[in-house]
């Protein structure tokens, strides 16, 4: 007796979910390494504004992509603001005054450039207007976890101190712990942002302190004052670390101090 159609076609025969899915995966981390390799070709001026930009065709062969692995790419581009795309026109690459320098990749794209402390100056002065607030908040609101995940961080930098811990992943985790303790939407926003500047800034501020790392004794003044919801005193000592950050930088940059 003759098997039907469906019964001849095996589970073998057709991609499975797996399949699909593995798939699925190959096209995003494709579409993440083109993002990652354009952005940092356009930050770092190896394709400059105005300058031809290679055409969908050449970055296809390029890059061994699909068309749409590629124009997914060079959307997320566009929304960077990195690059323009107009009919008859192509595509055009956008000069910095056009970046979206709140977007975590553009800014860690400009941070891989070559150095400037003027731009770690300018994200500085962004941490003072924000994260002393945060930190007032923070005594204010904070949940339970939160203010565990404020005091775990601590103990990471004290446990960095004996070498048991990464001090700067620990110093990072104190601060993205604040931020995400002001239950405020819109600071709770800049996390990324403030982690891939502080991965730079740090190192950078500890070294001409001439320090290691960060003094744990000082941040965790600010955790104490956030979990023992001393608002004021809070913000003060948040603002006090990173204004010591800022003057280290300005120094370092031959700027004079700022009010």
């Amino acid at each position: 007796m003759l098997k039907s159609d469906k019964t001849l076609t095996g589970a073998g025969d057709r991609p499975s979910i797996a399949d699909d899915v593995r798939q699925l995966d190959d096209g995003r981390n494709l579409t993440a390494s083109i993002v990652n390799d354009l952005g940092l070709a356009i930050v770092t001026q190896t394709y400059r504004p105005g300058a031809p930009f290679p055409t969908e065709a050449e970055l296809c062969l390029s890059y061994a992509a699909s068309r749409p692995v590629l124009r997914e790419a060079v959307k997320m581009l566009t929304a960077k603001g990195l690059l323009l795309a107009r009919k008859r026109a192509g595509t055009l690459v956008q000069p910095e005054a056009s970046w979206n320098l709140l977007d975590p990749d553009v800014l860690r794209w400009m941070l891989q450039r070559a150095f400037s402390i003027d731009l770690l100056i300018d994200f500085t002065e962004i941490r003072m207007s924000i994260e002393p607030r945060a930190a007032s908040l923070a005594a204010h609101s904070a949940s339970g976890p939160q203010r565990r995940a404020i005091l775990d961080a601590i103990e990471r930098m004290f446990a960095a101190d004996r070498g048991e811990e990464d001090a700067l992943e620990a110093d990072i985790a104190f601060h993205i712990a604040v931020l995400e303790a002001s239950n405020n939407r819109f600071m709770r926003q800049f996390t990324g942002l403030a982690e891939t500047t502080l991965r730079f800034s740090i190192r950078r501020t500890n070294e001409y302190k001439g320090v290691p790392r960060a003094s744990a004794l000082d941040h965790k003044k600010v955790a104490d004052a956030i979990v023992g919801g001393r608002a004021q005193l809070a913000g003060t000592l948040m603002s006090n670390l990173i204004r010591g950050a800022l003057d280290l930088l300005l120094v370092a940059g031959n700027h004079p101090l700022r009010p």
